[in-house]
């Protein structure tokens, strides 16, 4: 027997709403923006009421979606290279997204510039606007595009998602979106169980791609003047996929690639730290995902780096960068103390970010979205 459809407050029966979500960033390496449109995807489909159903879109020529990726989705997997389909978004404004997914309430790009559509709400999402100021360290799709047409599209969307409040004022003051329009939706915590503490300092731990907007010449650098002064250092370890040529490192220093997710939590559970030196970032998923695990965190004191560590980190000032950064490290090698205050702290911290917090932020703006589309027509 089919269940009931939903009823309006009249008993007038509610259309279900559509809500078509780019999951093309996660559909291989769940890297930062991939992470986020996954978790996010999962935690709306896992809360949707009767009368909405969560659509993912992806699109490739060889990587297939895997119907069941995300429980209780519906997916569309359009064979489409990303690259062709992109360059028709970005500069052509068609295919609406209707032509692949039929009639559809929101579409909901993971990334700044809209989803074409002809009737649906269109909602974009801003993690950062590192390319405006170097985009010399972009991809050349976003060389190509982001920089031209950002600014016009966020004002032009019906919603904003921003993630975080640091970011939420770079598109006010740089995109020159409305406040009012903009919803900061942050990253949630990763389910998973404080570790154990070590017993003796282990690996220096960086996660993240390596690109030029992680900074990692700079931790090199620090890695190699703490390596002059401290006896028994531990290898430093990166953990992400290398854009471009690997740097020169000095001894101690292994690059893994891009690791799954089993092997990146046997990094938490044995590294000493997690160190971020980025020049900019708009949330920085592994600085939660580090304090969650009881991991302590050493973070340039940039972008939303501050705003998500709070007092439970260690925040480097961008003076006299290098060594500062290095003098940080050895102090948490050297003092335990100062190793478990920081654990504790960083747990405690983590808590406050939940997924289904941010999806319930996110499905308000999407809501309000749809009105203002409405009011358009």
């Amino acid at each position: 027997m089919s269940p009931p459809l939903p009823r309006g407050r009249c008993g007038t029966i509610r259309r279900t709403l559509r809500i078509l979500l780019d999951y093309r960033p996660a559909l291989r390496h769940r890297t930062g923006v991939g992470e986020y449109a996954h978790q996010l995807a999962t935690a709306l489909a896992r809360h949707s009421p009767p009368d909405e159903r969560v659509v993912l879109f992806s699109s490739s020529w060889k990587d297939r979606l895997s119907p069941g990726v995300v429980p209780g989705a519906d997916t569309i997997d359009a064979r489409v290279p990303v690259s062709v389909l992109n360059l028709a978004w970005h500069r052509l404004e068609r295919p609406a997204v209707e032509t692949f997914a039929g009639p559809v309430d929101v579409a909901w790009s993971m990334h700044p510039l809209l989803m074409p559509a002809l009737h649906a709400a269109q909602v974009v999402t801003i993690h950062d606007l590192f390319f405006l100021d170097h985009p010399e360290a972009t991809t050349r799709e976003i060389r190509r595009d982001y920089a031209a047409l950002a600014a016009d599209h966020a004002r032009r969307a019906d919603a904003v998602l921003a993630v975080s409040r640091y970011t939420r004022s770079q598109v006010i003051s740089r995109l020159g979106v409305q406040a009012e329009r903009i919803t900061v939706c942050h990253s949630g915590a990763p389910d998973t169980s404080p570790r154990v503490e070590p017993e003796a300092p282990g690996p220096i731990l960086h996660v993240g791609t390596v690109e030029p907007r992680k900074n990692v010449e700079a931790l090199l650098a620090a890695y190699a003047e703490l390596a002059r002064t401290h006896r028994a250092l531990p290898p430093l370890v990166f953990a992400g996929r290398v854009e471009g040529q690997q740097p020169e490192a000095p001894p101690g220093v292994r690059f893994l690639g891009y690791v799954p997710d089993e092997l990146k939590i046997g990094l938490y559970r044995e590294a000493s730290m997690l160190v971020m030196p980025s020049l900019d970032e708009g949330f920085g998923i592994p600085a939660l995902e580090a304090m969650a695990m009881g991991v302590p965190v050493v973070a340039a004191a940039r972008g939303a780096l501050p705003e998500v560590l709070g007092d439970a980190g260690i925040l480097v000032d961008t003076h006299a960068f290098i060594g500062s950064l290095a003098a940080a490290m050895r102090r948490v090698l050297d003092d335990g103390v100062l190793r478990r205050d920081l654990a504790a702290r960083g747990i405690a911290r983590a808590q406050l970010f939940t997924w289904d917090a941010s999806a319930a932020a996110a499905r308000e703006a999407l809501a309000d979205a749809v009105e203002r589309r409405k009011a358009r027509r």
